[in-house]
């Protein structure tokens, strides 16, 4: 095995939308899954054989066995394996979201897209806990709207409602998933001082132009969040904000929400309905 790689059994792993981020092929499907260490390659502490783990990979999860980085094979300590697979990458990236790069603190006005999904439910969450103000959401219909009310949101409308249902507010902070023309209205909500935080393109690349003059005189920032890149260029702060963020789950501060268990032979349908939007909060797949 490569040296600090431990391996792992996998009892879940978890399903994940498509972000419109390049990703190289061929390749194994698969980012995030919980299980056990069974094997430790060179400079692993060898204690950490039968630890549990949360691990985070750049692909292959949706297996039997697992090798992973040992930095990325977070251990799982207060949670169960279900948990652990759901908290994933979306667990981790919702906390940076929040605390390293919006840096959204008490009174903070937060606008969160996507608002029904896994980083979306969790974000809202992470903002709660560090005082937001009132915390909006933006979900793709009514029902994905009453979903996500339980989880912090003072307020979620659709997506068809946008921008026209929050004329007249503005945000400290937003969130953006989508990109296009969400991206551009939500800018134009941005209070003076009010960071925009994207961190993915589902609306497909559809040029966003941005005039730093516009930004500079309201001292308003346009930001960037790639979880991906992070795990490959700096695996120790992703693997500390995902201490921090399993930490807050573990004493119950928030809560990832499960609501599907789909069979390792079913991972196809259970792509197709998280692509076709059906899928709500975080869907995993049992392998044991």
């Amino acid at each position: 095995m490569p040296q600090t790689a431990p391996q792992a059994t996998m009892r879940a792993v978890a399903l994940d939308a498509d972000g419109r981020l390049p990703v190289p092929r061929p390749f194994v499907a698969g980012f995030e899954a919980a299980g056990r260490i069974v094997a430790v390659g060179p400079g692993v502490e060898r204690g950490r054989v039968g630890e549990p783990v949360a691990v985070l990979v750049g692909g292959g999860a949706h297996a039997e066995v697992v090798l992973a980085p040992a930095v990325l094979a977070v251990r799982a300590e207060g949670v169960d394996a279900r948990t652990a697979a759901g908290f994933g990458w979306s667990t981790p990236t919702a906390y940076d979201l929040v605390h390293t790069v919006a840096r959204i603190g008490p009174g903070d006005r937060v606008l969160i897209h996507g608002a029904a999904g896994a980083v979306g439910t969790m974000a809202a969450q992470f903002a709660a806990a560090a005082g937001a103000g009132r915390i909006t959401g933006v979900a793709g219909n009514d029902e994905r709207s009453h979903y996500a009310r339980q989880f912090g949101f003072h307020r979620v409308v659709t997506r068809d409602a946008f921008p026209d249902a929050l004329a007249g507010e503005s945000f400290d902070a937003v969130l953006d998933p989508v990109g296009g023309a969400t991206r551009v209205a939500s800018l134009a909500l941005l209070a003076p001082h009010g960071r925009l935080v994207a961190y993915g393109e589902i609306a497909g690349a559809d040029p966003v132009r941005v005039s730093v003059g516009d930004l500079l005189a309201s001292g308003r920032s346009l930001l960037t969040h790639n979880g991906d890149l992070l795990g490959r260029t700096h695996p120790a702060r992703l693997a500390e904000s995902a201490r921090r963020a399993l930490a807050l789950v573990a004493d119950g501060t928030v809560r990832v929400d499960v609501t599907a268990e789909h069979a390792l032979a079913d991972v196809g349908e259970a792509v197709a309905g998280l692509a076709a939007g059906r899928t709500l909060g975080k869907g995993i797949v049992r392998v044991r």
